[in-house]
């Protein structure tokens, strides 16, 4: 490459130093140079302070062109370029050169970019949250036996004494979003297979995880029952409770194992389901079963207590249930849970 450049010294000089900046870094990757060292170079060539942030660790570093840590407060970049890793952007790179930017800064930025991904798939601590679909599946199948599944998970990350935690999503958002928002700084892998999106993690926050988002949570053990519980866990989801754990169903995880035909069947089923028709009444009416009171079912549906009371009067003369008795409450409640899985399956 250096020869090139030399080849090509009679040419315009942006083309001239654009060579000569991909060969300092050709170089730079040739020594298998780490991501702390290829900032500490960049900013010596740009002679402004450089900086990386992996979304992995969210950490941020910036060095000083005299290759130490950057004391003064951080300015505004200048100039950035995502580090992208198996097409998934897993960082930043960026100069905070004073005034407009350098003619070679994007050329600069570019291999940065380019040699700090490489550094990041050799050295860590960071690694690409999406993984290859067929691994994923082979360690949650109630299929695999239980050597291919230990050598599935040992290939995707995770040694036998993690825990892991198997969540069944559905969202707009990307999958590897998602992880790093439900796992940050930990290991997390993420797959869609079929319609639902898979994330295998060490632990879950589940107050992290973005709204939109309905997500199942399985407990931390086998992996194959931990997915199983997982689906079963977001069959219960709904607008009001997008996040549901699978040990927070109890006894009523038993309703995801009756047949559909028998649901369906059901008075007080097929009663919900043609109420389910007037929306306002089947907000109502879950509003009612989550909150078995009047006032706060008004509340929660911002609306005064009589407006709410003349709904729920209407809906218990269209189910034929009376929900102002504790036994009708749960009856509603059960009919509505059942209408909600039979929906969802």
């Amino acid at each position: 490459m250096e020869a090139l450049a030399v080849r090509l010294s009679g040419m315009d000089s942006h083309v001239e130093g654009a060579i000569r900046v991909v060969a300092f870094y050709d170089t730079l990757m040739r020594r298998r140079v780490d991501l702390p060292a290829l900032t500490r170079a960049s900013a010596g060539l740009a002679e402004c302070v450089a900086g990386f942030q992996l979304h992995g660790t969210g950490r941020v570093t910036r060095v000083s062109p005299d290759g130490r840590q950057a004391s003064a407060p951080p300015a505004p970049a200048s100039s950035t370029a995502p580090i992208t890793l198996d097409e998934e952007e897993i960082g930043t790179v960026w100069l905070e050169r004073p005034g407009p930017p350098n003619p070679l800064d994007e050329v600069l930025l570019d291999r940065l970019a380019i040699a700090a991904a490489s550094a990041v798939e050799r050295y860590g601590p960071a690694r690409t949250t999406m993984a290859d679909p067929a691994l994923v599946e082979l360690a949650i199948s109630d299929e695999s036996d239980e050597a291919a599944r230990a050598r599935a998970l040992r290939l995707l990350g995770f040694t036998a004494d993690l825990p892991v935690h198997v969540v069944a999503v559905r969202s707009q958002l990307p999958l590897d979003r998602i992880g790093s928002l439900l796992c940050p700084g930990r290991l997390v892998k993420a797959a869609a297979l079929a319609d639902v999106g898979v994330i295998l993690a060490t632990t879950v926050d589940r107050a992290r995880i973005p709204a939109g988002v309905r997500a199942g949570i399985g407990h931390a053990e086998a992996p194959d029952r931990s997915w199983r519980q997982a689906r079963t866990a977001l069959r219960f989801t709904s607008a009001r409770q997008p996040v549901v754990h699978h040990a927070d169903l109890g006894a009523l995880a038993l309703l995801a194992h009756v047949p559909p035909d028998a649901a369906r069947d059901n008075p007080d089923v097929a009663a919900v389901a043609r109420l389910a028709g007037t929306p306002d009444d089947l907000e109502t009416l879950e509003a009612y079963c989550a909150t078995g009171s009047l006032r706060r079912a008004a509340d929660l549906l911002h609306l005064h207590h009589s407006s709410v009371a003349r709904r729920l009067e209407h809906i218990a003369r269209s189910l034929g249930i009376e929900l102002t008795d504790p036994a009708g409450l749960v009856r509603a409640a059960l009919a509505l849970t059942a209408w909600r899985l039979g929906a969802s399956s």
